[in-house]
């Protein structure tokens, strides 16, 4: 996104990779769909950046939902709503998407150096777009954090986000039910509630509720998850549900004629000891593996950027993307807040170059 906006301002750009191509993550990204944006209320969808929303804002500002599908659609990719209010390309692939931005980019004099790792801080004007420090192998591998803290610019460590978080299954549960999908559920941790589908893992839980939840199990780790199987009924409606049944029916068939519970429900209730479907209590372990977690939280802190992004170290570098130490649940968020710094990044350099400030042409 930077490079478009340098070079349609008419800027010189080079865009290097240590890859062999660019956007391998953005390709990653759009496996499930590519979910570019959000359709809700700028308000609201700053919310989701949680304790950082005013540092994202005036990138978000500047590069809203709707200049994210104006930008989809100049690339000939048209876009929809989905019943969520999430946003996606019409094709719901990102590969047909990155071929024709590449193809942009190369109409616009954008030229790409691949295979070319970063050498440190020099003296040229540069934007950095590192990424975090989840899937090394298509390139955000979070070594350049070394080379950040050598200078002197602190970066927040790495933690997994919008990943599965891990928990002690017995033996017994894990090889029966890993797989299983617990469908129309209610999440809680602390004050905070998220409905949708979990998946359990062999070792723990996952999907848009946990993802949801990142920010507030990284806060506070030892408070456990409460899970409600049946959030659409009231807590007198079950105990009325259970009195209703016979005694002589076994706990499998109590559940399921009560709730119509799936197999994998009611072996969780037995799993975590509890005979009330609404409140579940899970213990998570922490975070599943860094390297396959779908982002990262930390990175450079915001103390060490200015309002352009420019790094208050060296004035003439500028930092985007999940370089920058933010978070954000799926959902549209992730891609929003780094198409927006990638943009705003960018623009203080064309409004250097319009105020005659010298730039290589």
């Amino acid at each position: 996104m930077a490079c478009q906006v340098l070079a349609e301002a008419g800027l010189k750009v080079i865009l290097r990779d240590h890859k062999q191509a660019p956007g391998r993550k953005f390709l990653l990204a759009g496996r499930g769909g590519l979910n570019l944006t959000h359709s809700e209320p700028l308000s609201n969808l700053l919310d989701r950046y949680g304790h950082v929303r005013e540092q994202l804002r005036p990138a978000v500002e500047a590069f809203p939902p709707e200049a994210v599908r104006a930008w989809c659609h100049q690339l000939g990719e048209e876009t929809f709503i989905g019943t969520s209010g999430r946003i996606f390309p019409k094709s719901m692939k990102a590969s047909p998407l990155l071929r024709k931005w590449l193809q942009r980019l190369a109409g616009l004099g954008v030229q790409f150096q691949g295979r070319t790792p970063w050498a440190g801080f020099g003296s040229e004007p540069a934007i950095l777009a590192f990424g975090g420090a989840s899937w090394p192998e298509l390139g955000s591998d979070g070594t350049w954090s070394e080379t950040f803290q050598a200078a002197d610019i602190k970066v927040q460590p790495f933690v997994a986000s919008n990943g599965r978080q891990r928990v002690a299954w017995s033996e017994a549960f894990k090889s029966k039910h890993a797989g299983s999908f617990l469908k129309s559920v209610a999440l809680r941790h602390q004050d905070k509630i998220v409905f949708g589908d979990l998946t359990v893992s062999s070792d723990g839980i996952e999907g848009t509720p946990v993802y949801a939840l990142s920010a507030s199990l990284r806060d506070a780790p030892h408070i456990p998850l409460i899970l409600d199987l049946k959030p659409g009924l009231a807590n007198d409606q079950v105990a009325e549900r259970l009195a209703k049944q016979r005694p002589r029916d076994s706990y499998s068939t109590r559940y399921r004629k009560a709730f119509s519970l799936s197999p994998v429900g009611i072996s969780l209730l037995r799993e975590l000891k509890s005979n009330d479907p609404k409140h579940l209590e899970i213990f998570p372990e922490g975070p599943s593996d860094l390297r396959r977690a779908i982002s990262t939280a930390g990175g450079v802190s915001w103390s060490e950027v200015d309002d352009r992004l420019r790094l208050k170290r060296f004035p003439h570098v500028a930092i985007a993307g999940e370089m920058l130490d933010w978070d954000a649940p799926t959902g549209g968020y992730l891609l929003q807040a780094c198409f927006a710094t990638g943009y705003l990044a960018a623009q203080s350099f064309v409004i250097e170059r319009s105020a005659t400030v010298s730039l290589p042409e």
